[in-house]
């Protein structure tokens, strides 16, 4: 199977890290094919310019955004690993979605109606936050997240999402919660 792995954390030493080298881990150890497009040390443009947002309706993009493209079109599995900022994706990954799911490609509207062009294709996204799960579920924040990401990225663009880990308290996160997520996701990706 081939695995494509977009992450995206600036710090080499971080728990998003640790957990992105879990899942390049377990797929070696099923001798997968695997792929990492670390965006930060890609230094990935996130910005979506006007001449983006033209050529993506003439079925143009900028060779930086076809690469990508190509990574995603090669993957029979794709997971996303990125924490949870501010309520949202970090900018990097935002602006990465911005450009490279773009119309014609990752979408497009036939008569009107939305039609994903990622079907066939399964995803697990991995995310860690500050706030406890229950103070997320207090506010709604839990179902907000799963709506925007899931629902409004990832199954729009008709990605078939495997598993969706959000890792809470991941800024305090003591030894043993580390080493149950390291788990899950070993679980996860030995199947």
């Amino acid at each position: 199977m081939k695995h494509l792995i977009i992450y995206a954390h600036p710090n080499d030493g971080s728990l998003n890290h640790h957990l992105m080298q879990t899942a390049v881990e377990s797929f070696q150890n099923k001798n997968h094919e695997i792929e990492v497009r670390d965006l930060y040390q890609l230094n990935f443009n996130p910005t979506l310019t006007l001449d983006d947002m033209k050529g993506q309706r003439m079925g143009k993009v900028a060779d930086d955004v076809k690469q990508e493209q190509d990574y995603i079109s090669w993957a029979d599995h794709i997971t996303f690993i990125y924490p949870i900022w501010w309520t949202g994706m970090p900018a990097i990954m935002k602006g990465f979605i911005d450009r490279v799911f773009s119309y014609g490609f990752a979408y497009r509207y036939d008569q009107g109606v939305q039609k994903g062009l990622l079907t066939g294709k399964q995803t697990t996204i991995i995310n860690t936050h500050g706030k406890s799960q229950a103070e997320y579920e207090s506010i709604g924040m839990n179902k907000a997240l799963s709506l925007i990401s899931d629902k409004g990225i990832f199954s729009y663009c008709g990605l078939e999402i495997n598993q969706h880990f959000f890792f809470d308290k991941a800024d305090k996160a003591n030894s043993e919660a580390i080493e149950e997520w390291t788990s899950q996701i070993k679980t996860l990706f030995s199947k």
